[in-house]
């Protein structure tokens, strides 16, 4: 009995939350952009005889803006470029120019052995040793039928590395500068780490002359075969739309995001009137269930909308100045404002668009950091910071580019204190490259 001694029992009551099936569903509406609670609005109809699903509206080309200083193009996109594009795959297309271009030879076999280790990018992924171990030929046949496979469109197809792609392409190209291939052929790595002096020493010509080489190759391909991948044409509907008014701005919902789900009222009559018991049961829970649906699509679209009009209240220099300078905002603040979890905001932006008159952005781009602003008592947006980042790159002098140490200087005089650290960050995040590979030597 010494065992039990000292042990007591407690009994406790903890509340927990069980998310019903229905709960889970109804946040997923809400997570789900335009076209994937489409689908899954037309699933549930395959379900359920009750329900019919009824989408209207206008599709919108990609891309969407995320800067906020680029115009938009909001032209109607034709119905017809939705149709799948069906061209021919690029061993579709290498193979067709084989049986067009030369006749049965072991040459054009092995030529279509060879195609058939063409990656995506275009480029041979087999060694030609084992390409004659196994088909039996020669490796000068192999060679050939390289050299000729090469000639292809294309230009650049079949390369074995970069160097040779860039080759391939420039050897086609009647206005490649001069020099250009015998560079690239025998100075390739000092040209790609922008070591111009040595080639400027070694053909005695200016570091403008290798400016213009460079030029050139940036207008190359480096995955030629890239072009012939599957593509598909990406399409968005706006979920909410912002008009400027006398009185301000007006945020609406659009009927392209939120489809309309109907009720199937005449089948449920003429079913009701069979009167079995099973059938009864059956329209009960079919019926329940389109109720329980249409009123998830309400709140979601009333929760999207307010969601959109707080962001807009919130940002409203960005739709009414035509610097359109974001403000910081964090999904948090929104959440608070309208007393839900954040999680909901997050749920509500993501993958949801808005359309102004210049242009559609997604509601997540309204979202952003703030940065201490010296000469103001409101804060300045990463995304500003990064604009002005790429303002002062764009107006550099292109000799004697902006180190990420002037960078940090110059945002300085404009009230913003950010660390070399992050203007490199920020840099990188637009794609610029580092002062030494911005450098440029035009004469």
């Amino acid at each position: 009995m010494k065992l039990f001694q000292g042990m007591t029992q407690k009994q406790s009551q903890t509340q927990k939350m069980a998310m019903t099936q229905q709960m889970q569903q109804s946040i997923q509406m809400l997570q789900y952009n335009s076209d994937e609670l489409q689908h899954f609005l037309e699933n549930k109809a395959l379900e359920n005889p009750l329900m019919d699903v009824v989408v209207e509206g206008e599709f919108y080309e990609q891309p969407v803006k995320t800067s906020s200083k680029a115009s938009a193009q909001t032209e109607e996109t034709n119905y017809l470029n939705q149709i799948p594009d069906n061209r021919l795959s690029l061993f579709e297309s290498l193979l067709e120019q084989i049986h067009l271009n030369y006749r049965d030879t072991p040459i054009r076999q092995t030529m279509i052995y060879l195609a058939e280790f063409i990656d995506i990018n275009g480029y041979l992924s087999i060694d030609l040793n084992d390409v004659a171990s196994a088909t039996g030929v020669s490796y000068i046949q192999v060679v050939d039928a390289l050299t000729l496979l090469q000639q292809l469109d294309p230009p650049g197809i079949a390369a074995r590395d970069l160097q040779e792609c860039l080759l391939l392409q420039i050897e086609r190209d009647n206005g490649a500068p001069n020099l250009a291939y015998l560079v690239i052929e025998e100075e390739f790595e000092n040209f790609a780490n922008r070591k111009w002096q040595a080639i400027a020493k070694k053909y005695e010509i200016s570091l403008g002359a290798i400016q213009k080489i460079y030029d050139f190759v940036q207008l190359l391909s480096p995955n030629p075969g890239a072009a012939y991948g599957e593509t598909i044409q990406q399409y968005i509907r706006p979920d909410l739309i912002v008009k400027k008014t006398e009185e301000g701005l007006e945020v609406s919902s659009t009927r392209t995001s939120f489809p309309t789900v109907n009720f199937q009222q005449q089948y449920f009559d003429r079913m009701k009137q069979t009167g079995d018991q099973e059938v009864d049961t059956y329209l009960k829970e079919k019926k329940a269930e389109f109720e329980w649906i249409k009123k998830s699509v309400t709140q979601r679209g009333d929760t999207i909308l307010k969601v959109g009009m707080e962001i807009v209240n919130r940002q409203r220099d960005f739709f009414l100045e035509e610097g359109r300078r974001l403000k910081p905002l964090m999904l948090k603040e929104i959440a608070e404002e309208l007393s839900v979890h954040e999680s909901t905001i997050s749920r509500s932006v993501n993958g949801k668009y808005l359309e102004t008159s210049f242009g559609i952005f997604e509601l997540r781009s309204f979202f952003t950091t703030g940065l201490s602003d010296q000469n103001s008592e409101e804060d300045v947006s990463a995304s500003d910071a990064k604009s002005l980042i790429d303002q002062l790159i764009k107006n550099e002098n292109k000799g004697k580019p902006l180190s990420d140490q002037k960078l940090v200087a110059l945002l300085q005089v404009e009230g913003i204190e950010l660390s070399r650290r992050t203007v490199a960050k920020y840099r990188d995040a637009l794609g610029i490259p580092s002062s030494s590979k911005r450098k440029r030597f035009d004469d």
